[in-house]
């Protein structure tokens, strides 16, 4: 019998219980048991940062409610550190339901802010969502108006006629959508006909060093030129640098979110002093 070569052979299933492995299953379990925990202390709150529309810089456009957890020590965890473990667990959806609430309250106690909460397209069926969401309307007629809910790209791609139809009924009622890392590598253009999002907000890994690559200045364009055909508001992602905001003016973005403009912050920067002066 001929003997197979050593690069034909096939990894073995013990490879799944290698040290990496259970590396990463060790840290999505204390992941888990840390949000798990912060949940059920009701250890969770937004930062808030600023997206500026380019042609008026003076004042922010809309904010973009940013979920936070405490740990145990009381140290802020943003959601990168933690978003990826339970997006497909129903503590994601629990976590998205808490996000919502804590936006709608922040809408109900400053009737001049509009902002931007992040849900996943899989919470669009989970009942405690959408009676969160009912429970917060109710009373204010200028709240779905001030709402934008944000789904990012590889969200919306899972179930694209579900979205749909869930964003044409509360567009209806005046809520705006916001899709978000647009450009990351997900999405099915032709589905762009039927979402009509109100915004697009173009994935940083594009923005960043934007104005010293042609390669990411010819893919931004490529991006703002569908939002444009679209109707569709389009936001850079990430804009760090002095160099890059003057290069996404000069050609036509129509807003800017990033850490040039402003960091997340869990104090609501429109409650802070020199904010209060200014008004």
């Amino acid at each position: 019998m001929q003997q197979r070569g050593k690069f034909c052979q096939f990894p073995r299933e013990a490879s799944q219980d290698s040290p990496l492995s259970s590396a990463v299953a060790e840290r999505d379990r204390e992941t888990m048991s840390m949000v798990r925990r912060a949940v059920e202390k009701r250890d969770v709150l937004l930062a808030f940062q600023p997206i500026f529309q380019s042609a008026s810089l003076d004042c922010p456009a809309f904010y973009e409610g940013l979920i936070r957890l405490l740990d145990e020590s009381g140290r802020i965890i943003p959601a990168r550190e933690f978003i990826d473990a339970i997006e497909t667990q129903e503590l994601g959806r629990i976590v998205d339901c808490l996000a919502l609430d804590m936006g709608l309250q922040s809408l109900r106690q400053d009737p001049g802010l509009r902002l931007a909460i992040n849900m996943s397209a899989r919470s669009i069926a989970y009942p405690r969502w959408m009676k969160t969401l009912r429970r917060g309307l109710k009373g204010d007629a200028t709240l779905a108006e001030r709402l934008i809910l944000e789904i990012t790209e590889s969200s919306a791609m899972l179930m694209p006629d579900i979205v749909s139809v869930f964003m044409s009924e509360l567009q209806s009622e005046g809520i705006a959508f916001a899709l978000d890392d647009f450009g990351s590598g997900y999405t099915s253009f032709r589905y762009l006909r039927e979402f009509y999002f109100d915004i697009i907000k173009i994935d940083g890994q594009l923005i960043r060093g934007v104005a010293n690559s042609p390669d990411d200045q010819c893919l931004t364009l490529a991006l703002m030129s569908i939002a444009r055909q679209f109707d569709m508001f389009a936001v850079a992602e990430s804009v760090e640098t002095a160099d890059d905001a003057e290069w996404l003016i000069e050609n036509g973005m129509d807003g800017m979110q990033g850490y040039y403009f402003g960091a997340p912050t869990v104090t609501p920067p429109w409650k802070m002093p020199q904010a209060r002066k200014r008004a």
